[in-house]
């Protein structure tokens, strides 16, 4: 056997002195494995495996690490990789290092514990945090293979198209680089507002540019248009169930949040016409299109319903389309906009691009009235300036050239194909899944347990779900949970869902 090959296995095959390491009398099995071959340097590598075991509790505070000269025979690299690996854990406060003794694992405030959720699973601090809305959001934001993230809002990566992103970002870079230099616009890059209008004339919504703001994505659209309007005491609508980052918000601005039963066709009429009257709210926040999480849509007879109760009872609508475009049009499901019907009177309409796009662009819009596009725009400047005008020329770039509508037609035929399949897979576990919608990206599922219960199970096989408690303003628990259709191909969660439910 040549040299070569003996170094490459042992790359993979650490030696018994690498288990050996001790905490609290126990030895550490499993330290990480290094690859050559990764394309994380040797350095990436070791931190993010002692950051893990260290989340995962297998390696406890005090616990003294291996000598730099140990660790580095250990795993056959040079003592300069361990320094620095040891020096990048030392300042991220995993590791602390006592003069003439050695490096120990460091006991971690909240801070420090806040400060790693980009490890690789979800993790609770010790003394266990509560399953709620933070809970899950944060958890979304954790660098998880996003295979494992059946509970995340977003498509997987490899679902969207990097190179088109990055091929923007190339020509934008090329045309003018010293424009990406200076602030952007307070109401957003003008030649983009110029294709929102083209956009919204194709869902006969009328806009001009001086009647669209450019934000960073929806969630601060809609962050800007409700401290525009409320203030403490105030009552807002929302479905139930629907978003569940509003709540915490609302509820941060001191309103009072009200849930509005959600049918398969819109809200229950009568019910909102009932709490209208009696609460009198200053905004009624819906999903018209592909509500989030039941991909439902609204029928035309509720989208007129609503505008009369609005009216009646003199509250604004705020029309969240984010999902617009993985909807392929009315030949497969109505898609009634209230902004069409009301174009922008009592209606605010929002849209964005994090679903289909990327979410790392955060580009959204907000369109109105010209008189409040230029209040919201000067609220938006007292808490953020502008905008990044780099998101949005590549959002420009992206639209302009054609290639966003071809990409979200392939993004709705993927979608399409795996719907069926994963609804056949539910099913067999006894899983109801009611009547599933013809489109979008979630099924809104009833498990017939609690799913808080199966949730913390899945966290603990390192699978992140949703939950239906925190998709209701009463948080209450729910046999519901929310089901990302495009992040149900590994295996590994079809056996955990047949272990807790299988009939």
């Amino acid at each position: 056997m040549t040299n070569t090959v003996k170094r490459s296995r042992l790359l993979h095959q650490p030696s018994p002195a690498a288990n050996a390491v001790r905490t609290e009398g126990a030895p550490v099995q499993g330290w990480p494995l290094l690859s050559r071959e990764s394309k994380d340097s040797l350095v990436e590598q070791i931190v993010r495996g002692i950051r893990s075991r260290i989340d995962d509790k297998l390696l406890r505070t005090g616990a003294r690490m291996p000598s730099i000269r140990q660790f580095a025979e250990m795993h056959e690299v040079s003592r300069f990789t361990v320094v620095e690996a040891y020096d990048r854990l030392v300042a991220q406060g995993f590791l602390e290092s006592r003069r003439g003794s050695g490096f120990y694992v460091k006991e971690r405030s909240p801070l420090g514990v806040a400060a790693s959720y980009a490890a690789d699973a979800p993790v609770r601090d010790e003394a266990g945090d509560a399953l709620d809305v933070v809970w899950l959001v944060r958890n979304m934001f954790r660098q998880m293979p996003p295979q494992k993230m059946p509970g995340a809002g977003l498509l997987p990566p490899d679902w969207l198209d990097g190179e088109l992103i990055s091929n923007a970002l190339r020509a934008i870079s090329r045309d003018n680089p010293s424009l990406l230099l200076g602030y952007g616009t307070p109401q957003g890059f003008m030649p983009l507002r110029h294709q929102l209008q083209l956009k919204l004339t194709e869902l006969e919504i009328a806009a001009g540019p001086e009647q669209i703001v450019l934000t960073t994505g929806v969630t601060q659209a809609l962050d800007t248009v409700a401290r525009h309007f409320l203030r403490p005491g105030d009552v807002i609508f929302v479905d139930d169930p629907a978003w569940f980052l509003m709540f915490g918000s609302f509820a941060a601005l001191g309103a009072k949040v009200v849930g509005i039963p959600r049918l398969a066709d819109g809200p229950d009429i009568a019910k909102l016409s009932e709490l209208a009257a009696l609460h009198k709210p200053k905004l009624y926040v819906v999903n018209s299109v592909l509500h989030n999480p039941t991909s439902t849509s609204m029928s035309a007879a509720k989208a007129f319903q609503v505008l009369r109760i609005a009216e009646e009872n003199d509250f604004l609508i705020v029309e969240d389309d984010i999902y617009c475009d993985m909807h392929p049009g009315s030949t497969v499901q109505p898609a009634t906009r209230i902004a069409a019907l009301d174009q922008l009177h009592r209606v605010i309409y929002l849209g964005g691009f994090s679903k289909t796009l990327s979410a790392n662009l955060r580009v959204g819009f907000i369109a109105t009235s010209a008189e409040l596009a230029r209040h919201l725009a000067d609220r938006k400047m007292l808490s953020t300036l502008t905008t990044g005008e780099i998101g949005e020329r590549v959002a420009y770039k992206v639209l302009s050239e054609g290639h966003y509508r071809k990409h979200v037609e392939r993004l709705r035929t993927r979608l399409t194909s795996v719907r069926d399949k994963v609804v056949r897979q539910l099913e067999k576990l006894g899983v109801d899944v009611g009547d599933p919608p013809p489109c979008g990206m979630f099924l809104w599922v009833d498990t017939h347990c609690d799913t808080n219960v199966l949730t913390e199970k899945a966290m603990e096989q390192g699978f992140l779900l949703a939950p239906g408690c925190l998709f209701s303003p009463s948080q209450l628990p729910s046999t519901r949970m929310r089901i990302n259709i495009a992040s149900m191909a590994d295996p590994g969660i079809w056996r955990f869902l047949e272990h807790e439910l299988g009939r």
